[in-house]
C-alpha cells in the first residue's frame, strides 16, 4: 500500500482561498474527481486531506468528502485554538458525518507574526485538548518558527506533532542552517514527526535539480528516521513544478529502497491511525 499523508481540493465556487495569487495556476477548482485518477495511476491507495483556510465550514465537508470516497482515509482539519472550548468543538466535528475521519488538526503558523504563537496560553490550552482527543497537531511553519515548534513539543510530550513540509527550508537559495540544526533539534524529540512533502515548491522556481533537494531530505531522514518519516504530495500546489507521479517518483529516489515501505505507508498509517 502507499499513502499520500498530506494533499488539499478546492472548490473556489464554494469559498474563495486567499492565499492563491490570482495569476497563479492554482486559481482554478482542484477536486477529488481531478485526483483519484492521478492517485490510481500513481499506485496511491490511501491519502490524508489536509485543510487549506481558517473556516470552521471547511472540515465538515472535508469529513463528508472522506466518508463519501475510499481513497481518503483521514482528514487533518481546522479549528480556532485561540477561543475556549476546543474541546467540545472536536468532540462535536467527531459526531458529524465522516466524524471517525478526523485524525488531525492544523492552523497556518506560518502566517502569524508572533514566532512562539504556539506557546500562547490559549493556543497550549487547545493543544491540550487535541492530544486528550486522541488527534495529532499538523505544523505548517517557516524555519524562523522551529525553535518555538520544539519548546511546544517538549512541553506537550503527550501531544504528536507533524512537521509539514520539512518546516520549509530555504531550498532556492541552498543554505542549510539555521534551518538543519533546529530541524534537529525537533527531530530529537520522540512525539515528532516529519513529513517529505513541500520540497519542490520551496525550490528554484523551474529550474531544480534533484540535487539540490537531496540535501533536504536527506537532512530529516537521519534526523528523523524512516519510523517518523511520511510521505506527502502537496497536491495540488505541488504541480506548479512536477506532476503528481513525477513528485512520488521524486520521493522514492530521494530514500533508500529497505526504507520506503516505512516512508511510504507505515509511519503515515501509524501517525494518523489509518
Amino acid at each position: 500500500m502507499t499513502v499520500d499523508a498530506h494533499h488539499h481540493v478546492w472548490d473556489l465556487s464554494v469559498r474563495d482561498q486567499d492565499w492563491i495569487d490570482e495569476h497563479s495556476p492554482l486559481g482554478r477548482d482542484f477536486t477529488l474527481a481531478d485526483l483519484v485518477p492521478e492517485a490510481e495511476a500513481a499506485g496511491v491507495d490511501r491519502t490524508v486531506l489536509v485543510q487549506t483556510v481558517t473556516v470552521a465550514e471547511e472540515t465538515p465537508e472535508f469529513l463528508a468528502l472522506a466518508a463519501g470516497h475510499e481513497l481518503i482515509a483521514g482528514v487533518v482539519g481546522w479549528t480556532d485554538l485561540t477561543r475556549p472550548g476546543v474541546a467540545d468543538e472536536l468532540a462535536r466535528l467527531r459526531e458529524l458525518p465522516g466524524g471517525q475521519y478526523l485524525k488531525g488538526i492544523r492552523h497556518q503558523v506560518q502566517g502569524e507574526p508572533d514566532p512562539e504563537w504556539l506557546l500562547r496560553a490559549d493556543v497550549r490550552r487547545s493543544l491540550t485538548a487535541v492530544a486528550e482527543a486522541g488527534l495529532v497537531y499538523d505544523l505548517v511553519v517557516l524555519p524562523h518558527q522551529l525553535p518555538a515548534c520544539a519548546k511546544a513539543a517538549a512541553s506537550l510530550p503527550e501531544l504528536t506533532f507533524v512537521l509539514d513540509h520539512l518546516g520549509k527550508p530555504p531550498i532556492a537559495s541552498g543554505a542549510l542552517e539555521p534551518w538543519a540544526s533546529d530541524v534537529r533539534a525537533l527531530a530529537a524529540l520522540p512525539n515528532t514527526v516529519c513529513k517529505l512533502s513541500g520540497l519542490v515548491t520551496e525550490a528554484a522556481p523551474g529550474s531544480w535539480t534533484v540535487d539540490d533537494l537531496r540535501p533536504y531530505a536527506d537532512t530529516v531522514r537521519d534526523a528523523f528516521g524512516p519510523d517518523r518519516l511520511m510521505f506527502g504530495s502537496d497536491w495540488p500546489v505541488c504541480t506548479t513544478e512536477a506532476t503528481y507521479d513525477e513528485v512520488l517518483a521524486l520521493a522514492r529516489h530521494l530514500v533508500a529502497p529497505e526504507e520506503r515501505t516505512r516512508i511510504f505507508e507505515t509511519t503515515a498509517a501509524r501517525v494518523y491511525d489509518l
